[in-house]
């Protein structure tokens, strides 16, 4: 009798990692509709608002965390939930992150505020085909702070991919001047190149920092904690953006703005909105991402989105693709086939390997 529940209770064990992993992979799909409908609209409301006469690069740094709020919202359901469910048995349910992460938390939401400056400041001067090929270099960025912070391995397909990448950005380096806006002098133009590179490898710092936070916290990763986490890194990235708009007085500059906006009052407004949402979404999928996955699949699919947000730039922005735009882009779609590749390959090995040692007790 007791061998057959111990049979029947190694049979509910594959049934029950199988559950887990379908739920990780919706989880991990859901994230990626997130990312998706957050960069590639959010990269294209800031570059329209640039264009037609908007100025203030705090103000769009500010509005990548600006939806935080939301936030509280289901935090807040789930934790009348969980009162509920405790009883004097379980009274001792923690609910909230821990001091140590919540600061962790803290100062890599100031990070975020610091990298949102850094690439707002990039696509003030940049298009968005240039912006998001030297954005996509982040995977690079992250791959290698991975592998100090969180022991992330290289592979020979790994270190083609970070080359690829690096290579792509030295080409558009090399021929940037070919499309830079009219009336738009060189100093302001290589500025924004070097600070989107700057942003891209202190958003690799970022994305890894998170991954480090739970990895080392040794807790659970939950829909609560992700939640608190999450909210916690926006509410510090906002307040940063907000007090640097204060120093720069970017508030009472709002106003006069939009009054200015080359689309019309009503339009910058509404502009300013969408792309809060948007950039909202964004963080909350590329956090969700990695606590569901890793950092390293994060840069994968900003990569992966690169081109499509070169076709939307093309089709709603007047921005023209070139043989250097299409060089880079090669070379950063071949980067990621080489990574998802490798990452593919690891994995039938490592299952291979389970099979292997799952077999061997029958085999005594």
């Amino acid at each position: 009798m007791h061998m057959q529940r111990e049979k029947e209770g190694n049979y509910d064990k594959p049934k029950k990692l199988k559950n887990f992993m379908s739920i990780k992979t919706l989880l991990i799909f859901i994230n990626f509709i997130f990312i998706s409908v957050g960069q590639i609209s959010g990269v294209l409301l800031v570059r329209i608002y640039y264009l037609h006469g908007g100025k203030k690069k705090w103000l769009q740094a500010f509005l990548l965390t600006a939806g935080f709020p939301i936030l509280i919202l289901p935090i807040s359901i789930s934790y009348l939930k969980k009162r509920k469910k405790i009883t004097n048995i379980n009274n001792n349910i923690r609910f909230f992150v821990t001091p140590k992460l919540a600061m962790f938390s803290a100062i890599l939401g100031l990070l975020l505020g610091i990298c949102s400056y850094l690439y707002t400041f990039g696509m003030s001067y940049l298009p968005v085909s240039i912006s998001s090929l030297l954005s996509s270099t982040s995977l690079a960025f992250t791959a290698i702070f991975a592998y100090f912070m969180v022991k992330h391995k290289f592979t020979d397909y790994s270190v083609n991919a970070v080359v690829l990448m690096m290579l792509g950005s030295i080409i558009l380096g090399l021929h940037m001047n070919g499309d830079r806006p009219i009336g738009e002098s060189n100093r302001p133009y290589a500025l924004g190149f070097v600070m989107t590179l700057v942003g891209a490898a202190l958003h690799g710092f970022v994305n890894a920092g998170v991954e480090y936070s739970h990895v080392k916290a040794g807790v659970v990763v939950t829909f609560d904690f992700v939640m608190q986490m999450q909210f916690i890194i926006s509410m510090f990235s906002a307040l940063f953006c907000i007090i640097a708009m204060i120093i720069n007085k970017d508030f009472q500059a709002i106003t006069r703005e939009a009054e200015e906006f080359g689309l019309g009052q009503r339009k910058y407004y509404m502009i300013l909105g969408l792309t809060a949402i948007s950039l909202q979404i964004m963080i909350i999928g590329n956090l969700g991402m990695i606590f569901c996955s890793s950092a390293l699949l994060l840069g994968i699919v900003n990569a992966l989105l690169v081109p499509i947000q070169q076709i939307f730039a093309v089709m709603f922005l007047p921005e023209s693709f070139n043989s250097d735009k299409w060089m880079a882009l090669a070379m950063c779609l071949w980067g990621f086939a080489s990574y998802f590749y490798g990452e593919y390959k690891e994995s039938i090995t490592n299952k291979v390997t389970k099979d292997k040692h799952a077999t061997l007790p029958d085999q005594v």
